[in-house]
């Protein structure tokens, strides 16, 4: 202890200047009684150094709620005041609620509601004098009516918490919270956020779709040292784009009428999720501008068939080729396919194993959604409607050797056309599988669309659209390499679908190995779309992704087939140009080597060089001898082998399954694969 020096009594001045409240804490954690807080005869030289080191730690606001805390479990003292009421507003945390949401509750509620009730009660003898507007009292109290009767809701309720708790007050944040997509789109995302498609992106389109100019001023708005940007390197010689070509081959040996198909297409997307309208848009747009459009899964509707190239997908519903079973699956109808494979507007047949945007899931529709309409496009027969389901199998085939089968059945039954598959690459040993399958049955299919995991569609779980099957760059790579490898790839055509919007993207994915493409979004873009993401809400303002009437008949025919051959034309115009600048005279000589990369900031990689270590560039029969597999990497070989480990065992499990069949006196459903 030490003499108290004169004015002890009174809250210290100088660097160690505490507020009362906060000396009372700081003798409370050194043990000295509070009731010596602010005794002059009793001071304690460890007291002072406590001040000192409480006074870093009492900014943090779980210190300053300490503190109120002993204030208040100790008997009120003169020392021991209550902090000010600028502290009690440090405590807040950041990010709590603001004070207006704080303090709303149900009480609070009530209180504004009736102090609201008597505004509106006082305004009539305001308006009777002629103070206010007769109309005044009379929209007060419709609020007033409406403002209770929304809380009264809010309160009776018990599906959610916040309404309960915040009445009437919440509605503003879901108000907000329905808004925010289209306060994002418009006044926040930048001109090059693609989520999933950038405005520059969507404008390029529009602009091609309209006729209009889609020259720009004063040189890319790219930053062309930034991580990620692409180029294609061009030659001191290049080639006029007239002597570039603009139509590929397809069918194979077994094809009796192989097609001509366009570099750029109408990708998959079916009547039900497209609008009528929106169908015979893409249908004309298709027939003016000389390339196909490919109908989705959802069968043949009327409005496909309406003079443009089309390729027929079959999905796992067969619909428009298939017929109900009492359990109320699908099975594969012979008789029904042969009739509509061979219209004259059918070009390819396309069998869809799987698609990118929600690789091996199914889906169903339910028989409530089912109009006559869907109902004749996918000829489910006559009323009542069942459920209309589409499993994540087919049930016309199991195996490898299987699918080859189907496919040469379906080569027969439409007259000799092109029958190919649809997939988004999965286990590349499957992949492999089917490889060996096609050398072994010497079947092959006439093409391989390859659909990315960046792929679209109208509804599907977001952990299938986010994290399952290969990007299309990397699946690419894959089949090329692996029908390379088996010495299939001259017969065998590649298209590619995901994310091809202009010129660049289309030869950018020509390189990484495709023949042609598809295009799904940019050809909604052209129609029209806006990107309002309400696909699957039945709600598309601009009538493309809708069943409702009354915004479907909004979408005109005419003009929008139009814009969808414009588009087509210009974007195909484009990819030629590039072609011909790189020196090529076919989009054939395009390849990885083309196309370059800036990564890690300052280094620069060819396409060839980002893909070469887990998915490279496979020579031409290197898997078909021992000596060349040898040299290639480890995973190779061992997809390679696990491939026909997988074609030789699914052979022989489809060989049991057959006797299993014959040796059966009852009904045997077939397994699916």
């Amino acid at each position: 202890q030490v003499a108290p020096a004169r004015g002890a009594g009174r809250v210290p001045s100088g660097p160690i200047a505490q507020p009362a409240w906060l000396r009372t804490l700081a003798l409370h954690k050194a043990g000295t009684p509070a009731k010596y807080a602010g005794s002059s005869s009793f001071v304690v030289s460890r007291s002072l150094h406590t001040i000192v080191h409480q006074q870093a730690q009492l900014r943090s606001v779980g210190m300053r709620r300490a503190a109120v805390r002993v204030l208040c479990r100790q008997q009120s003292t003169p020392a021991q005041n209550p902090p000010p009421k600028e502290e009690w507003r440090a405590t807040t945390l950041p990010g709590s609620p603001v004070p207006l949401v704080d303090h709303w509750s149900p009480q609070r509620f009530k209180l504004v509601g009736a102090v609201l009730a008597a505004s509106s009660v006082l305004s009539f003898p305001l308006a009777h004098v002629h103070e206010v507007n007769h109309l005044v009292p009379l929209a007060l109290s419709a609020a007033v009516a409406g403002y209770w009767y929304l809380g009264m809701k809010d309160l009776s309720q018990t599906q959610s918490t916040l309404r309960r708790n915040f009445p009437v007050l919440v509605h503003f944040r879901y108000m907000f919270e329905s808004i925010r997509p289209e306060i994002q789109q418009y006044f926040i995302e930048t001109d090059h956020a693609a989520e999933p498609f950038s405005r520059s992106m969507r404008s390029l389109i529009y602009q091609r779709s309209k006729g209009q100019p889609d020259t720009r001023a004063l040189g890319t708005r790219l930053d062309v040292y930034r991580e990620g940007y692409e180029w294609i390197n061009h030659s001191m010689f290049p080639v006029p784009v007239s002597a570039v070509n603009k139509r590929v081959q397809i069918g194979g040996q077994a094809c009796t009428k192989p097609y001509s198909a366009s570099l750029l297409n109408i990708s998959a997307m079916s009547y039900g999720a497209l609008s009528g309208n929106a169908i015979s848009a893409l249908n004309l747009g298709a027939k003016r501008g000389g390339f196909y459009h490919n109908t989705g899964e959802g069968g043949l509707s009327r409005y496909h068939l309406l003079g443009g190239d089309v390729v027929w997908n079959i999905g796992t519903g067969y619909f428009a080729c298939g017929k109900n079973r009492p359990d109320g699956s699908r099975a594969f109808d012979p008789e029904q396919f042969a009739q509509n494979s061979q219209r004259e507007e059918v070009k390819m047949i396309e069998i869809k194993l799987s698609q990118g945007a929600k690789p091996s899931h199914g889906g169903i529709l339910p028989a409530a959604k089912i109009t006559p309409l869907i109902a004749e496009a996918r000829q489910l027969g006559d009323p009542p409607y069942k459920d209309c389901d589409s499993p994540p199998r087919h049930s016309a085939f199991s195996t490898p050797k299987g699918l080859l089968q189907f496919v040469q059945q379906l080569r027969e039954l439409s007259g000799g056309k092109p029958v190919g598959i649809k997939l988004c690459v999965g286990q590349p040993a499957e992949f492999a599988a089917l490889c060996h399958a096609m050398l072994s049955t010497g079947i092959r299919v006439d093409f391989v669309t390859v659909d990315g995991a960046e792929g679209g569609t109208g509804a599907a779980p977001s952990e299938f659209q986010d994290s399952i099957g290969m990007p299309l760059g990397e699946g690419l790579r894959l089949v090329d390499s692996m029908l390379m490898g088996a010495d299939l790839r001259e017969e065998i055509r590649i298209i590619a679908s995901g994310k091809v919007y202009n010129g660049f993207t289309l030869v950018k994915t020509i390189a990484l190995g495709a023949d042609l493409c598809n295009s799904a979004r940019s050809m909604m873009f052209a129609l029209g779309c806006i990107q309002a993401l309400k696909c699957n809400s039945n709600n598309c303002p601009t009538g493309i992704t809708t069943q409702k009437p009354e915004l479907e008949s909004a979408l005109d025919v005419g003009n929008k087939q139009i814009r969808v051959a414009n588009f087509h034309a210009a974007t195909v115009h484009a990819a030629r140009e590039i072609v011909g600048a790189a020196g090529c005279s076919d989009t054939s000589q395009i390849s990885p080597e083309h196309i370059f990369m800036r990564h890690n900031g300052i280094h620069v990689k060819s396409y060839a060089d980002f893909h070469s270590e887990y998915f490279p560039r496979i020579p031409r029969g290197a898997l078909l001898r021992e000596d060349y597999r040898q040299s290639l990497p480890a995973h190779i070989r061992e997809w390679w082998a696990a491939g026909k480990e997988i074609f030789q065992n699914s052979d022989t499990e489809a060989k049991a399954v057959a006797r299993m069949r014959r040796s059966s006196s009852g009904t045997f459903r077939p397994t699916t694969a």
